[in-house]
C-alpha cells in the first residue's frame, strides 16, 4: 500500500491508495457551476503530474529562448510553471491528519477554495502540506505539495492493477450524458485532448469516419477546424482496441490504461489517437438494445441515438493547453488554430 505523509514529522497524510494515470480532466474548469464538479479520481487511488506546478509563475514574454520548450510548451500561454514537478492528486476523502487553514485561503475563489496556493496544514506541526479545490465549477480534489510531503509507505495498495480484458469486463465506461441531458464533463475533456493529438497527426488532410457515434463526438469540430479547401487525401480514423477487429483506417481511436497510462498498440503506419478509457469503453462496446419481435435489420443510423441530442462541444481549455504541448502546434495551420481559440479559452472551442 502508498501512504503518504509530512515531510517535516512524519503524520500520515492518507490513507493507503492505489496509483492511477493522471486523468485528462484533473485540472478541468466546466461550466460555473452551481457547485464543484466530481472528483477526479475514484477513492483509494491518486495520481502524480509530471509537470511543474504552482510557484514561481514564468510570464512567457519573459522566458529566454529555449526555456519553454524545456518545460515543454511550444505555443504562448499568458504564464508557466516552474514550480517543483511530482504534485500529487487524491480524492478529498482519502486524506487525513491535516486540515485547512483559513489564513492561507486567498479571496480570489468564488464560492468555495481555488486552490492556487496551499491551504491546507499538518495537524501535527503546522506545515502547509496541500491545497484543497472545490471552487464553482472545479474538480473536487486534493493536492499534495510534494516539497513538504512524501511517501511514508509504499506498495500497490487496494487497487490491484487490471489488464485490458478485466478492464472491459470490470470498467463499463461513462455514459456521455448527465441526468439533466447534458454532455458528461469528462467526455468534453477527453475528446479535446484526442482532438488535438489528431489534428496534430493528421497534416491537415480530410479526415473520414465511418462509425457515426464517434463521427457524432469529433465531426463537427473537425469540419470547423480543418481546412474545406483542402487537396490532401482523405484519411480514415477508426476505433482500435481490445476485442476490437483490425479494420484498417490511418487513425485509430485507442483507449489510455486508466491504471497505467499504457496505450493499446497499433502497428505502423497506423497513427494512434489516445482517448480516456471511460470514453473510448462507451464508444467502442455500449449498444442501444433492439427492439424486441423485429425480423427485419434495422441500419445503426435508424437506431436510437447512444449520445445527447444537441451538439457536443470539446472543452476549450483543454484542447488547447494538449495542443501547446504538441511540437507539432508550431506548424503555421496548428498555431493559427491555436492563437484563434485563445481568446476562447474559458469557454469552448468555438473557433
Amino acid at each position: 500500500m502508498t501512504v503518504f505523509g509530512c515531510r517535516i514529522c512524519d503524520t500520515a497524510l492518507t490513507v493507503p491508495v492505489s496509483r492511477v494515470a493522471l486523468p485528462v480532466h484533473a485540472n478541468q474548469k466546466y461550466g460555473n457551476g452551481p457547485g464543484s464538479l466530481a472528483p477526479a479520481l475514484e477513492p483509494g487511488t491518486f495520481a502524480v503530474n509530471p509537470l511543474p506546478s504552482g510557484s514561481p509563475w514564468r510570464r512567457w514574454a519573459e522566458l529566454e529562448a529555449g526555456e519553454a520548450e524545456a518545460l515543454g510548451w511550444y505555443a504562448p500561454r499568458f504564464s508557466i510553471s516552474a514550480g517543483p514537478v511530482g504534485q500529487v492528486l487524491l480524492a478529498p476523502g482519502d486524506v487525513h491528519g491535516a486540515v485547512i487553514d483559513p489564513a492561507l485561503v486567498g479571496d480570489s475563489a468564488c464560492c468555495g477554495l481555488d486552490g492556487g496556493e496551499p491551504n491546507m496544514v499538518c495537524v501535527t506541526c503546522g506545515a502547509p502540506v496541500a491545497i484543497r479545490i472545490d471552487d464553482c465549477g472545479l474538480r473536487q480534489a486534493t493536492w499534495l505539495d510534494p516539497l513538504t510531503t512524501h511517501v511514508l509507505e509504499d506498495g500497490p495498495g487496494p487497487h490491484p492493477v487490471l489488464d485490458w480484458a478485466d478492464l472491459i469486463d470490470q470498467r463499463p465506461g461513462i455514459p456521455p450524458s448527465e441526468p439533466g441531458g447534458g454532455w458528461h464533463p469528462m467526455w468534453a475533456a477527453a475528446a479535446a485532448s484526442a482532438l488535438a493529438h489528431l489534428l496534430a497527426a493528421s497534416g491537415g488532410d480530410p479526415i473520414s469516419i465511418p462509425n457515426h457515434q464517434v463521427a457524432k463526438v469529433f465531426r463537427p469540430t473537425l469540419d470547423r477546424l480543418l481546412d474545406p479547401g483542402s487537396t490532401g487525401p482523405e484519411r480514415t480514423l477508426v476505433l482500435a482496441g481490445p476485442d476490437i477487429p483490425d479494420t484498417g483506417g490511418h487513425f485509430a481511436l485507442i483507449p489510455e490504461h486508466p491504471q497505467t497510462g499504457e496505450l493499446w498498440p497499433v502497428a505502423p503506419p497506423v497513427k494512434p489517437i489516445p482517448l480516456a478509457w471511460d470514453a473510448w469503453r462507451y464508444l467502442a462496446f455500449h449498444r442501444t438494445p433492439k427492439p424486441v419481435g423485429r425480423s427485419v435489420p434495422i441500419p445503426p443510423e435508424a437506431l436510437p441515438a447512444l449520445l445527447p441530442g444537441h451538439r457536443f462541444e470539446p472543452d476549450g481549455q483543454i484542447f488547447l493547453s494538449v495542443l501547446a504541448r504538441l511540437p507539432e502546434v508550431r506548424q503555421p495551420r496548428l498555431r493559427a488554430i491555436y492563437d484563434r481559440g485563445r481568446p476562447y479559452s474559458y469557454t469552448y472551442c468555438s473557433f
